[in-house]
């Protein structure tokens, strides 16, 4: 994953590579960004193996709660709350949930993570902060790579632009954001959902 993931959401100049300290100042940057947000909405674009892309909107709230509402005529849905991730696919009546920490988006969804422990920063485009997280014993929950731009106007100078995320199969899966807002009202029932199996309802 490397800085190329940095390249493919917003094209580079000349790529230098930062000082130790400063990718260490960024690093700490990051980790502000994320204990800053309240909440934020987007747009979205996700790009999977296969070069399919889908859109949606992001609507995302502090601390572990995210939905990926995608476009008209896709029959799923992604939801985080509650320390858990699911995956809804209304078009076979299936639902999966497993542990938000056993996920790559553990990364935005915990805030009070130690990012120093498990993330570093790819050196890359000055413009751009790449942080590629991974948890080392155990890498079987993928990886992931954020990438933020600097903005002054954003919480802590940062706004994330999208990620690069690489399951333990070398899935990897591009999200790229657009129209970020921080600081929305988010309904209360954002994060709920709807379970299609027969004897259950969410």
């Amino acid at each position: 994953m490397k800085f190329l993931i940095a390249a493919a959401l917003l094209a580079p100049a000349v790529v230098l590579a930062a000082p130790v300290g400063a990718q260490a100042n960024d690093l700490a940057t990051v980790q502000r960004y994320l204990k800053a947000i309240t909440t934020m909405t987007a747009d979205f674009s996700q790009t999977d193996r296969n070069g399919q892309v889908l859109t949606g909107t992001l609507t995302w709230k502090q601390p572990g709660n995210i939905r990926f509402q995608y476009q008209k005529g896709v029959p799923t849905l992604i939801v985080a709350e509650g320390g858990a991730l699911t995956f809804i696919d209304y078009s076979v009546k299936q639902v999966q949930r497993w542990p938000i920490r056993n996920s790559p988006l553990g990364v935005l969804l915990d805030p009070g993570r130690d990012l120093s422990q498990f993330a570093k920063v790819v050196p890359g485009d000055p413009r751009l902060v790449s942080v590629e997280a991974r948890d080392p014993k155990h890498p079987e929950y993928g990886r992931i790579t954020l990438v933020l731009a600097r903005d002054a106007a954003a919480p802590a100078g940062m706004t994330l632009q999208g990620w690069v995320a690489l399951d333990s199969q070398n899935n990897r899966t591009t999200v790229r954001l657009s129209n970020q807002r921080y600081g929305v009202p988010v309904a209360s029932n954002a994060f709920r959902w709807v379970d299609p199996r027969p004897t259950t309802r969410r």
